[in-house]
């Protein structure tokens, strides 16, 4: 019953706390042969070799003199050279010279530690390989080596491309795109004269027997097998789709590669500058589709206050007032507005009055303007100041004038 007290699986390391070691170190690869291969270096050769075998042993052997010879010759040379050039491009290690001169340069590589380092190469030093780097060098994360003149790594050949095997690598693209397109011409002249007139394709010896010309022979002269009209066009279709697609990316990447060669730069540098330029252009985006809000609600307050300013200087003189604390500016806009108020509501009771004011009513609105305006006094001193007694006013019911109270009457 032990067996319930062990722990049979590790839920943390067993020693050190970084989390670079919870990561097994990699065994650098010393060439495109090195185990295991990608899929596209076998997708690769499984092309190069049906190519190959239809080209030598279906379409060319159709074609009639001289043309058999010239495509025998364009095509051969054109495949050997891709061959070689691709052997030789896989086969050559690229790492730099300070690499390969490590004799432990094929065990596991130490484990890069980015709280120590912020970079694998700093100062013309790899923290990894542990060696002096020239400043062209590049430490690939599929190869875990430094390479010396790095351009690019390629899944096609599953090695990277450098300094040492360039050249091969760019022989290998040419003669690849010539392969495929003397293939792709052969298989349009034998499609065309296939309906036009098939007797010039069948001048080998071994169709004096065939009777019909539904019959057609492939892998002819060695060792010809019969196939039909049928299965000859449907095999033309497929490596003719096949060729096109080839033709194209090929193309593509010589294309690419004369521009390189324009611009004096290599793969590598093409990406990192592509690259700066976008986030370049991503932070100016944001720049300017992020304008700040505090900065426009400054701008508006400081525009309301630069419109209040002419409103206060326009004002009549006796309502500014020198504090300019914000408690003495409400109290003086406050003030400001009742005296307004009151000074709008006199306006429209002298404009009421179409017919001879009374002098007691121009004394009374003086009196009380003069009230106003004016301190205000003590109780004692309006008994005191005030001798007169007020003559009180009634409004004339028709609403045509005001008119004085005769005392008499009363």
């Amino acid at each position: 019953m032990n067996c319930f007290g062990r722990r049979f699986r590790r839920t943390s390391p067993a020693r050190g706390s970084s989390k670079s070691e919870l990561v097994p170190s990699k065994t650098p690869r010393i060439n495109g042969w090195s185990w295991p291969p990608q899929p596209l270096q076998v997708v690769g050769w499984l092309v190069y070799v049906y190519l190959a075998v239809v080209t030598f042993g279906i379409y060319v052997p159709l074609l009639p003199r001289p043309w058999s010879a010239v495509s025998y010759a364009i095509s051969g040379v054109s495949f050997f050279i891709h061959f070689f050039t691709n052997i030789a491009t896989v086969t050559i290690d690229p790492a730099d010279v300070s690499v390969r001169a490590k004799k432990n340069y094929s065990s596991p590589l130490p484990l890069f530690d980015r709280a120590k380092q912020a970079h694998v190469i700093q100062n013309l030093h790899c923290y990894l390989c542990d060696v002096k780097v020239c400043p062209k060098v590049k430490h690939c994360g599929v190869c875990n080596k430094c390479v010396e003149g790095f351009d690019h790594h390629c899944k096609w050949l599953n090695t990277c491309v450098g300094q040492r095997n360039y050249w091969f690598f760019f022989g290998a693209l040419v003669s690849a795109i010539l392969a495929v397109f003397m293939l792709l011409v052969v298989i349009l002249f034998i499609f065309v004269q296939h309906y036009l007139d098939p007797h010039i394709l069948r001048t080998a010896p071994q169709f004096d027997a065939m009777l019909g010309n539904t019959t057609w022979l492939v892998f002819l002269p060695l060792a010809p097998v019969e196939t039909s009209s049928a299965g000859l066009l449907t095999l033309a279709f497929i490596t003719v789709m096949l060729c096109t697609v080839c033709l194209l990316l090929l193309t593509h990447l010589l294309g690419f590669h004369l521009y390189l060669f324009y611009k004096g730069i290599s793969t590598y540098d093409y990406v990192k500058r592509k690259r700066q330029n976008e986030a370049r252009k991503r932070d100016s985006e944001a720049k300017n589709s992020c304008p700040s809000k505090p900065h426009s609600s400054t701008q508006k307050s400081h525009e309301g206050s630069n419109d209040c300013e002419p409103a206060l200087s326009q004002s009549p003189s006796f309502f500014n007032f020198p504090n300019t604390s914000p408690l003495s500016s409400r109290l003086s806009e406050s003030i400001c507005t009742e005296l307004e108020n009151f000074k709008t509501s006199a306006e429209k009771e002298n404009s009421f009055n179409y017919g001879t004011e009374n002098p007691t009513e121009n004394n009374t609105r003086a009196i009380s303007m003069s009230v106003i305006t004016s301190k205000k006094p003590d109780k004692s001193e309006e008994d005191q100041g005030t001798g007169e007694t007020s003559i009180p006013v009634v409004q004339d019911p028709l609403g045509s004038s005001v008119m004085a109270q005769d005392p008499a009457k009363d």
